[in-house]
């Protein structure tokens, strides 16, 4: 069926997404309208509860998730000053994430959309973390390339359409954000880790510990970052097994050592697409996901495009963690799905991107 994009166009009418993002421990709901501006967006989020564990939980997040999506769409719904018969469309996060906390979403989504005769929308959270950069750079349209480096996820995509995505290369086991939520739990600075790691490494000597940059055999643009999560770690537990004081000075040259090593593998990624695919140099690079926050990829990042005199999309802070209006931004050029569709509507705990085959 056609998306709301597409109907858009053919009569000028604007559309508005109310979506649903429960894929991890964000519960969020999210008012856009046309796929560009934020009407609304409520977020609760559960760091503290998680905090007490070192990570999340599946089951206490599906909980959680529960106990908030009501409240949270009728926040949404009233900081709006809308009401569910301005709405066109509910979308919803079914994949990749957290089952269960993904089920959550998915189910509440598909029961307000059968009371309120909403048609829905099923939304892949990666291509959501890229579309938070349409909430803030109207100007941005496909094809460009995307980065999107996560607690989940880290790949490289390019970006044919709104809703086509090629997968150049990723993560083949530990995501970039899960090393250093592990490396900060060893540290033992608080969850989540992403924060704390980019403020000690601010302070840090990058060079203090040799790390290599890993390859991945016959893939030159997959990432493996589970070798430098286990040398960190296994440095950390040395020095305690040494007895070696494990003071702020030290604490502050792994986080730098390890922020590099983890940034040099992505640039060389990135620095070898450019390379030898010269007809992409003209295309924007659009970084995403939970790490786009980080200060130190940040400038990484901006340092390599302006080399090869691309424009670089990064999303303001407040976009790059999980949140309903990204999903919402994607949700307008996704396809309706049809009554079918949307009454078995399932979630999916692994990515499904991949409608174009991986290069």
């Amino acid at each position: 069926m056609e998306s709301l994009y597409e109907l858009k166009k053919r009569d000028g009418k604007d559309r508005v997404v109310l979506a649903i993002e429960s894929s991890c421990d964000e519960t969020s709901v999210a008012i856009v309208k046309n796929g560009r501006e934020q009407l609304s967006c409520a977020t609760a989020t559960q760091t503290d509860i998680h905090a007490l564990y070192g990570g999340v939980v599946p089951e206490i997040a599906s909980r959680a998730h529960t106990e908030a999506i009501c409240g949270l769409t009728e926040k949404a719904l009233s900081d709006s000053s809308l009401t569910m018969d301005d709405i066109d469309a509910i979308g919803v996060t079914n994949t990749p994430g957290l089952i269960g906390a993904l089920l959550t979403g998915v189910c509440f989504a598909k029961g307000l959309a059968y009371a309120t005769k909403k048609p829905l929308i099923a939304i892949d959270h990666i291509k959501g973390h890229t579309a938070a950069n349409y909430l803030c750079f109207p100007e941005l349209e496909p094809p460009f390339t995307a980065l999107v480096v996560s607690g989940g996820h880290t790949s490289l995509f390019a970006v044919e359409s709104y809703t086509e995505y090629r997968v150049i290369g990723s993560t083949r086991d530990d995501a970039a954000g899960e090393v250093f939520d592990k490396v900060a739990r060893v540290l033992g600075l608080p969850y989540p880790g992403g924060a704390a790691m980019d403020r000690l490494a601010s302070e840090g000597d990058k060079n203090a510990l040799k790390l290599t940059v890993s390859h991945v055999e016959g893939s030159k643009y997959d990432f493996s970052f589970s070798g430098l999560k286990t040398a960190v770690i296994n440095k950390v537990h040395q020095m305690e097994q040494k007895g070696e004081e494990l003071d702020h000075k030290t604490k502050c040259d792994i986080a730098a050592s390890m922020t590099n090593a983890l940034i040099k593998t992505v640039i060389t990624r990135l620095e070898a697409y450019f390379e030898e695919c010269p007809e992409i140099k003209g295309r924007p690079i659009v970084l995403a996901g939970g790490v786009a926050a980080n200060s130190h990829l940040r400038k990484a990042l901006k340092e390599t495009t302006e080399k090869y005199g691309a424009v670089l999309y990064q999303p303001p802070l407040s976009l790059c963690g999980d949140n309903a209006a990204m999903i919402a931004a994607q949700g307008f050029y996704e396809p309706i799905l049809d009554e079918k569709k949307a009454l078995t509507l399932n979630a999916y705990a692994t990515a499904r991107i991949n409608p174009l085959k991986k290069a």
